[in-house]
């Protein structure tokens, strides 16, 4: 039985219920479950001095597009919108394998982790032929970082020939996609309390999929008691075509294929309207909200505010980090708060709203509440703490449940923890040779884009 006491807490932020704040106490886990927290100072095998530090849940990232890292910040690129940009990036995305994706997301899951991530959804639809086992790849790297993974089966069915964007080489027949979910269903998800592995369907957008896809997709997860992922309502390019191709917005088609319920959530979800919104509220359908990705690629502003006040599940996402180009949260939350602000004024979720947003409301997402997204006696032990005397944060910590999103926090946090391991030690991977893994990853990537111009 392994135990961890977190001792001394200045300031722990539980985003329970309740909304508790505890001051001068301590963690105790055993064996990744959160056992008590107060003043008892039980016996433990690892012992963290909590003195001066602020405690925080983990943080749950409910989209993004991992293997997207080895692609960010390419100049022909950048100021171009969804649809010109995705075009070109296949052309990018049709090279990888393996080692791009093993390599990434080590890179990606590191940046979240260093920046108090703990649960990671990974969105990855992009299956070239012969690139070999991505999601084992992934797998892999996933269980040498030790975080709470969720993996998907995404998919797509339409290339270019069939009025779709991306080449044929990363497109894949109905049958072939739904023979691959089921196999990585049965390889990766583990449903028990406290699993560090899960897998959701995640067919890619209803302009990459055909309708047979989508709909025996949402069949096939609910037959095998899994998740539904997609994108949708990003952009006004995509409500064109959906209205143009089958006579129906975007989230009126997506109804008609099965697409509604508190197993699914949505990326993105800026351009619903009024009784779309009620409707996503009353099917408790969630949306996972990607501020800076939607302001980089000039998608719009999601109507947070009228989304939240409807009752739907909200989470954040960093979405990929060729649409972000960064993995990082933290800086999710402030963008959030900031953004909202601008544009919804008094009527914008608070600071401590967003910090719930990007714990219990990502866990909700994830069909994890129960597990994860709150510090409580009885859930895993997925926390990060920092030091409250760091020269960033002077005069900063007198509303901490804010201050992640008002001020917001220049570099890595002091400590990670996932399901009661250290993984993020005084800033740094623990057990990681970061300086090895950026050479490996930018030897990878000179590889990779070699041949885009």
């Amino acid at each position: 039985m392994a135990s961890l006491l977190v001792k001394d807490i200045d300031t722990l932020i539980s985003c329970d219920g309740d909304d508790r704040v505890y001051e001068n106490a301590n963690l105790y886990a055993e064996d990744g479950i959160i056992r008590s927290i107060g003043p008892e100072t039980p016996t433990a095998d690892r012992v963290i001095d909590g003195r001066g530090m602020l405690c925080y849940p983990g943080l749950v990232n409910t989209h993004h597009h991992l293997y997207q890292l080895f692609s960010r910040n390419l100049p022909q690129v950048q100021s171009l919108e969804l649809f010109p940009w995705l075009v070109a990036l296949y052309e990018v995305w049709k090279g990888m394998n393996e080692d791009t994706v093993y390599l990434s997301s080590l890179a990606g899951i590191g940046e979240l982790m260093k920046n108090g991530c703990t649960t990671v959804f990974d969105h990855h639809y992009v299956f070239p032929r012969d690139a070999g086992d991505l999601l084992g790849a992934q797998a892999a790297a996933a269980e040498r970082m030790g975080v709470r993974m969720h993996f998907s089966r995404g998919s797509m069915d339409l290339s270019k020939k069939d009025g779709g964007l991306p080449p044929d080489s990363v497109v894949q027949p109905v049958d072939d996609i739904l023979r691959d979910s089921r196999d990585a269903v049965e390889r990766y998800h583990a449903p028990a309390f406290g699993s560090l592995r899960r897998v959701a369907l995640a067919p890619c957008s209803p302009f990459s999929v055909s309708e047979t896809l989508l709909r025996e997709s949402a069949k096939l997860a609910r037959s095998l008691g899994v998740r539904l992922h997609t994108h949708l309502c990003e952009t006004k390019d995509e409500e064109r075509y959906t209205l143009e191709t089958v006579g129906m917005r975007p989230l009126a088609y997506m109804e008609t294929l099965g697409w509604l319920g508190p197993d699914v959530w949505y990326a993105h979800g800026i351009h619903f309207n009024d009784e779309e919104i009620c409707l996503l509220g009353r099917t408790g359908t969630g949306v996972c909200h990607c501020p800076v990705s939607n302001m980089k690629l000039s998608s719009g502003t999601a109507r947070i505010p009228e989304l939240l006040a409807a009752g739907v599940p909200v989470g954040l996402g960093v979405d990929g980090s060729a649409s972000n180009d960064g993995s990082n949260l933290l800086e999710e939350m402030r963008v959030c708060y900031l953004l909202h602000r601008l544009t919804s004024g008094d009527r914008a979720p608070t600071g401590y709203d967003i910090l719930k947003m990007a714990t219990v409301g990502g866990a909700r997402l994830l069909g994890r509440e129960r597990e994860i997204g709150s510090l409580e006696a009885g859930k895993c032990a997925d926390f990060f703490l920092l030091r409250k005397d760091r020269l960033e944060l002077v005069g900063a910590c007198r509303d901490p449940k804010a201050v992640l999103c008002t001020v917001g926090l220049k570099g890595p946090v002091d400590t990670t923890v996932v399901n009661g391991r250290v993984v993020v030690e005084d800033g740094h991977l623990a057990g990681i040779d970061e300086d090895r893994l950026v050479w490996d990853a930018e030897a990878e990537i000179a590889r990779y884009l070699g041949t885009f111009s």
